[in-house]
């Protein structure tokens, strides 16, 4: 029991070290878009991607061993940390309650700043489309049909070049 106990804390430390490293990345996104550094996004977007790939790994491992737990204790597999917990010895209570509770709350940070960073990328999209409309007005908005494509304009045939030559 000892060995899977330790094999827990270990994945819960993992997971929140991935948290901290996603948020960081978040962190470094929006500082990138404040300061209109918009040219390092593409890299930032795929550290992003990538990061999110490696918390995937880091919380399948965790899952794996609090399932391997909840077996060694005789509880339902799909028990969530509040109903394993207060099964486990005494002595570990304490610190996987606190690592439960570390990642939660980075989670739920982690949650906020992806939604805070996808706000505004959106703004800053929706004001680039206003340039856009404003420096070509006749342009029509580009939208998708009811097939999920792009339409042909043949309003507006003109190209870039030939708008700006």
């Amino acid at each position: 029991m000892k060995e899977l106990l330790s094999n827990l804390i270990e994945a819960l430390r993992e997971e929140l070290k991935q948290y901290g490293e996603m948020l960081a990345l978040l962190d470094q996104q929006q500082a990138l878009v404040v300061r209109r550094r918009t040219a390092e996004l593409p890299d930032n977007v795929s550290s992003v991607n990538a990061q999110a790939a490696v918390l995937a790994v880091a919380r399948q491992e965790r899952e794996q061993r609090q399932r391997h737990i909840a077996r060694a204790l005789a509880v339902p597999e799909t028990s969530g940390f509040a109903g394993l917990i207060p099964q486990l010895p005494a002595d570990y209570q304490p610190i996987i309650g606190a690592l439960v509770a570390e990642n939660n709350e980075l989670l739920t940070r982690v949650q906020s700043r992806v939604r805070q960073n996808h706000l505004l990328l959106s703004h800053c999209v929706d004001l680039m489309q206003q340039l856009i409309q404003a420096i070509f007005p006749t342009s029509a908005p580009v939208t998708y049909n009811d097939a999920g494509r792009l339409p042909v304009s043949e309003t507006n045939p003109r190209s870039l070049y030939q708008a700006v030559g």
